[in-house]
């Protein structure tokens, strides 16, 4: 008897929009098939915000599809990009850090696959003028793509991600603002990287703020990073928490609900 109570609540939950669910959606940059995940609202806004959510760079894992559900019961649509393709999904480290540093020295292609799934997340349904881009690490990179690629983003915000820009690119004004979270201890970004970041910002008249996490390296959000800050990449729960607090403060002040 209780099972079949438990699953006519979730059929009311279901009908009535209290819940949403991932789906995965197949789309193509020419003949290159991309493999999305989508959410629509489980809390309903009017405004249709959309959050799309960048990976890391071993591609789509458990942290950004649990923070698309997450994002879904506070009542954005998301959507989870496919960066690599089929056929171009990296096995290990040693062919993840060959796919990343391919798309951060092409950030053209890069700002590319970011703008067609955008064009995902609004065709699931989130307003187009009403949009924040997020990433982790390597994701972390392509929401500040999204914004140095002039895309029609109201936000970007950085998990753990690398921040570096070469110099010789053109610096243009940057309209999104900007959130960048940050461990204390990380050691893959340099106090050059961080300085020449912090002064393209202030070069692009950016609207933004870099907030730092004590006791934090790198992967600080990701439960599967383990715990041993010795690795350079750990999880740090107290880090998680604030940065994911300090995310829904950003997104209540940027978009409209």
């Amino acid at each position: 008897m209780k099972k079949y109570v438990s699953l006519f609540l979730a059929f009311v939950l279901y009908a009535t929009g209290s819940f949403a669910q991932l789906k995965p959606v197949k789309y193509k940059d020419g003949n290159q098939v991309l493999n999305g995940f989508s959410i629509q609202q489980s809390k309903k806004s009017p405004q249709k915000p959309g959050i799309l959510i960048l990976p890391a760079w071993m591609g789509i894992d458990k942290l950004s599809k649990d923070t698309a559900e997450n994002l879904s019961k506070l009542g954005y649509y998301a959507f989870v990009a496919d960066i690599y393709g089929e056929g171009n999904y990296p096995k290990d480290y040693k062919e993840a850090g060959k796919n990343a540093g391919y798309y951060k020295t092409n950030f053209v292609d890069y700002q590319k696959r970011i703008s067609l799934a955008l064009e995902q997340l609004i065709l699931s349904g989130a307003n187009p003028d009403n949009i924040v881009v997020i990433g982790y690490c390597f994701g972390g990179t392509g929401a500040l793509e999204a914004a140095r690629g002039k895309l029609n983003v109201k936000g970007v915000v950085s998990f753990h991600g690398g921040l570096g820009f070469d110099a010789k690119r053109t610096i243009i004004p940057l309209t999104p603002k900007v959130l960048v979270c940050h461990g204390a201890d990380d050691p893959y970004e340099s106090k050059e990287e961080i300085e020449a970041f912090q002064q393209e910002m202030r070069d692009t008249k950016a609207d933004w703020q870099m907030i730092y996490y004590a006791n934090a390296v790198h992967s600080f959000t990701n439960p599967e990073s383990g715990t041993d800050n010795s690795k350079g990449a750990a999880y740090n729960e107290i880090a998680a928490k604030r940065s994911w607090e300090h995310l829904k403060l950003f997104l209540n002040e940027v978009l409209k609900k």
